[in-house]
Formats: structure tokens, C-alpha cells, sequence
């Protein structure tokens, strides 16, 4: 019998993950929870959910009891912990979204809920799960490259990707949303943490809202892409990058579906005049930085530096690793490996995609956590989740005194448990 699944946000996670579970047969979806009257039909349809599982909101849902083994929470990232507290607390297995929530507080509830009611908990890193992590990670524990002494990793954005969801979408704010660190690289400390095999125990970082401000607009620009002078000349052009996505299945996906549903040049422009995403990237509401480094200390000695930038290709991460006996340099689809011993380099493929966005499953890990998640729940067996609740706590602790350090420009040193001194 497959595991079944009730979803609670039926946006672009939650469809993803419904979509790997309708796509293996291992789970099945039985019930919906989506504000979004179109979003939710459409859902519905496509799993053959009946009318009396589908929920406009997830408190009418979890109001039913316990309608299926598990849940994944894909809602907004600031409403997370209700639900999920109270579906752990009906017995539900969890499937969170990353990041688990806006606070330490609020990801603390979530963790202690699931782990007092006794259920899974598995927190959307996806990168842990992907083949290219699991080859990194036998090389590493292998000893190929003897110990760990620094890494170095680089999380390219992408200029588009910056503006359609972090200067025009919904985590450009920090209020509405997160930093930028917890919404997106969050996922970048907690897999360096995961590489490395240790938390660190120092940590600082600088980063700022540089570029996407309305004194960097330039002369003649119009509050829209759709009426304004110097359109043709922006590399932020939402005409160019939106217009661009006709006729491509995977960015009608993501990131077009974002947008509207109505996928002609007629709809597209419509979109754009009048919704959030056809703003100027210099007139907007954001306030998340578009650059950032971190620095992380071991206990060990060792170190370990992180760079976000949205001025570049989005591409998979950059990683170099460097080790008492060689080294190894990473693209996210292929290794590069110098032995110091004999002076010589090999190459590795992982087996990963070349394309690193959000329309491949984020090279393959969309699609690694969810079957990973229906194995632990359907053999109740927590060995296959790489990410579970105090795991995660421990990394988005890391994220949070990171940001510390950047809002007080302080060297944060953190206790065993990742958790920031006062």
C-alpha cells in the first residue's frame, strides 16, 4: 500500500514534491490545503483528490483528524509552525519546507513537537540528498583527500533568479518573509556543515542590499518594464525574462507559473502591467541583501567561507575543498580531484544535471527527499531522512548568529548545540 500524503500549500514545492509522489506510486495524495481557488482546483484534478479533502485552509483540513500518514507543510515560510505543530501533534509524519521558520523560537516548537509526538520530521535540504552530495561525501569520509583543513563554497543566484524572487517575489522582504540567508542560503550553510561533519563554533559575516535600490535607478526608467524608456537596455527586464520562458516547458514551470497561469505573450504582458512582478527592480519593496559573505570556525582549527551573489549565471554551487593529502573542486555535476601524492587530478561524474534551478528539482534532490521521506515513513525508519529535525534546528541556529554577526559586525561564537551565546 503506498503512504499516503495530505499537503498543506499547493504552490511550487508542494506541487513538486505531490507530483514525485503521484510520479513513483509509492505515495499517494489524498487531501489539499490551498488558499488559492484556481491553485487548489487544478491540484485536485491532477491527484483525483475528492471534494471532501480539499481545503481552503489547512485548519479546516487538520480540523478532519488524521486523514493520511503524513503531511508536507509547503505553506508561506512564516506559516509553517502552526501547522505543522498541531499535524505532529495528531500523529502526522512531516515533510517541512526549508527554512523550518522565521525564529529559533518557532523552529524549536516545531522540532520538540514532532519529537515529543514520535513522528518523522524531515526538513527540505535538499542538497543533502542529491548524487553529486552522496559522492562528495563517500570521497571525504574515504579519507581521499585526508583532512578537511578549508572549504570554500559559492552560491551564484543568478541576476534573474535575484530579481524574480528576491527583488520583485514574495521573499524580497524580510518581515514578510526571512533574510535572505535563512530563505535561500540556508541551504548552503547547513550542506558546508553537513560536508565538513562538524558545527562551527565562530562565526561572522557582511552583506547588504547594494544594488536593487531606488538610488541605483537609472535615468528614464519607468515604475514598469511595460511602460519604460530604457526596458531594452536592462538586464532586469521582467518583458525579457518572462516572455523568455514561452515556449520552454521547464521555465513555463518555474519561474512563468509563478507569474500567471495564462502562458501566451498576451497573458504574460498582462501579468506584468498589472501584478508585483512586472515592478522595477529599482521600485520595489525588498530589503534582503543581494550580496553576502559568512565565515565559519571549527573546533578543529579549520575554516570554511561562504559568498551569495545574484551577479552572476544561476548555476550550480561552486565548492573547493581543500585537504592535508589533495583536493577537491566541485560544480555540482562533476569532481575534480588532486591527489598530492602523486601529483595527479581525476575527474568524477556524479551523474547530476546541468541545470541547477528549481525547474530540474534542484539537480535531483527535490525529487531524493521526497522518495527518501515515503521509505522512512513506510518502513518507520528514520535512517533514510539526512535531515531531521535536530539536525536542521542545529544549522539554522548557524544561520541565525550569522546574521547576528552581520547586524552587529561581532565574531558569534556558538555552544556545542549551535546555539548562539548571549
Amino acid at each position: 500500500m503506498p503512504v499516503t500524503v495530505a499537503v498543506m500549500g499547493a504552490g511550487m514545492r508542494g506541487t513538486g514534491y505531490a507530483r514525485r509522489a503521484l510520479a513513483t506510486g509509492q505515495a499517494e495524495v489524498v487531501a489539499v490545503a490551498e488558499p488559492d481557488p484556481e491553485r487548489r482546483a487544478r491540484f485536485a484534478a491532477e491527484h483525483g483528490i475528492p471534494a471532501d479533502m480539499v481545503f481552503a485552509d489547512w485548519r479546516e483540513l487538520l480540523a478532519r483528524g488524521k486523514v493520511a500518514d503524513a503531511a508536507i507543510i509547503a505553506t508561506q515560510d512564516r506559516m509553517h509552525v502552526e501547522p505543522a505543530v498541531l499535524a505532529a501533534g495528531l500523529g502526522y509524519h512531516l515533510l517541512l519546507e526549508k527554512p523550518m521558520a522565521p525564529t529559533d523560537e518557532e523552529a524549536t516548537r516545531i522540532a520538540e513537537a514532532a519529537a515529543e509526538a514520535g513522528v518523522l520530521l524531515a526538513v527540505c535540504h535538499v542538497m543533502r540528498y542529491t548524487g553529486y552530495t552522496r559522492t562528495l561525501k563517500e570521497l571525504l569520509d574515504a579519507g581521499v583527500i585526508g583532512e578537511i583543513m578549508n572549504i570554500q563554497h559559492l552560491e551564484q543566484v543568478g541576476w534573474w533568479h535575484q530579481a524574480h524572487s528576491f527583488v520583485r517575489g514574495n521573499w524580497r522582504n524580510e518581515a514578510e518573509s526571512a533574510p535572505m540567508l535563512l530563505a535561500k542560503a540556508c541551504h548552503d550553510l547547513d550542506w558546508m556543515i553537513h560536508i565538513k561533519g562538524a558545527l562551527p563554533e565562530r562565526v561572522s559575516s557582511f552583506g547588504d542590499l547594494v544594488y536593487f535600490r531606488p538610488d541605483r535607478r537609472p535615468p528614464g526608467a519607468g515604475d514598469r518594464c511595460t511602460e519604460c524608456a530604457v526596458e531594452t537596455s536592462c538586464p532586469y527586464s521582467a518583458k525579457r525574462i518572462y516572455l523568455g520562458c514561452l515556449g520552454d516547458p521547464a521555465k513555463q514551470w518555474w519561474p512563468l507559473s509563478v507569474v500567471t497561469d495564462d502562458h501566451t505573450e498576451e497573458g504574460v504582458l498582462a501579468a506584468l502591467r498589472e501584478g508585483p512582478y512586472g515592478r522595477c527592480v529599482f521600485a520595489c519593496d525588498n530589503d534582503v541583501v543581494d550580496s553576502q559573505v559568512v565565515t565559519m570556525e571549527f573546533a578543529d582549527g579549520t575554516t570554511a567561507t561562504f559568498t551569495m551573489t545574484a551577479f552572476a549565471a544561476l548555476e550550480h554551487r561552486k565548492t573547493r575543498i581543500f585537504g592535508t593529502h589533495g583536493s577537491i573542486e566541485g560544480d555540482g555535476v562533476r569532481l575534480r580531484v588532486h591527489d598530492f601524492l602523486t601529483d595527479t587530478y581525476s575527474e568524477v561524474e556524479t551523474g547530476g544535471g546541468d541545470d541547477a534551478s528549481a525547474a530540474d528539482g534542484h539537480g535531483g534532490g527535490d525529487d531524493a527527499i521526497l522518495d527518501a521521506f515515503v521509505a522512512a515513513v513506510r518502513n518507520g525508519d528514520p535512517a533514510a531522512i539526512l535531515s531531521g529535525g535536530a539536525e536542521s534546528l542545529a544549522t539554522h541556529r548557524v544561520v541565525w548568529a550569522a546574521e547576528h554577526a552581520r547586524h552587529t559586525g561581532t565574531v558569534v561564537s556558538l555552544t556545542p548545540r549551535g546555539r548562539r551565546n548571549a
